[in-house]
């Protein structure tokens, strides 16, 4: 997972405030994989967010998450391929696709809150809808979400409601005012931390000890 660099309406007027998006947008994918997947009782996920403060002149920071997706760890091929798979097999693909989805859109989310609170502006899902991310670096998390469907959603129609339910859920986590903290507060601890790689242990241990407070 990682921000689309090309930004229409929200290009950061400082590098300083370029950072704070990125950070921001990683900081929701993050927190939706590790607080949201839990809550769903999902099995855990392997992750790193690889960071680079001083890399291209023209991009000098970014964070990219690499792994993370709970469809990664399942055999889906096997599963599909096996006709007398049994009905809890298939239901836990479908779930996972759909966790994957909502914890996509959860990063272009988070990114728009901050910018929405920034500005002293409102954040509800009419203003900020699905075709409103790619104004917050959400371009790939879209077309990633969309493949996503097609692959197990045939019919456009269904793609289109399902996808209106998935925004939603990850609208309303980000929105929570508890996500919201532990996004705010992981998006602060990528904007200070110096590594080059954050393994999910340390990411993990990072939600534990705010949670723990």
């Amino acid at each position: 997972m990682q921000r689309t660099k090309h930004n229409v309406q929200c290009s950061p007027a400082s590098l300083d405030e370029l950072h704070r998006h990125i950070a921001f947008h990683e900081a929701g994918h993050v927190t939706a994989i590790y607080i949201r997947n839990h809550q769903q009782q999902l099995p855990p996920v392997f992750f790193q967010i690889t960071m680079n403060k001083n890399g291209q002149k023209e991009y000098p920071f970014f964070a990219r998450i690499e792994g993370g997706k709970v469809i990664e760890n399942l055999p889906v091929t096997e599963i599909e391929k096996n006709s007398f798979a049994a009905e809890r097999e298939k239901q836990e693909v479908k779930q996972a696709y759909e966790a994957d989805i909502i914890n996509l859109f959860a990063g272009p989310l988070a990114e728009a809150k901050y910018v929405a609170l920034r500005d002293d502006e409102i954040f509800n899902p009419h203003l900020v809808n699905i075709a409103a991310l790619k104004n917050y670096g959400g371009h790939s998390d879209i077309n990633k979400a969309n493949r996503y469907l097609e692959y197990f959603i045939s019919n456009a129609s269904e793609r289109e409601l399902k996808i209106k339910s998935l925004f939603e859920q990850a609208f309303q986590f980000i929105d929570e005012y508890e996500n919201w903290k532990c996004i705010r507060h992981f998006a602060h601890y990528l904007l200070g931390n110096e590594q080059s790689t954050i393994t999910c242990e340390e990411a993990s241990a990072v939600f534990e000890q705010f949670l723990g407070t």
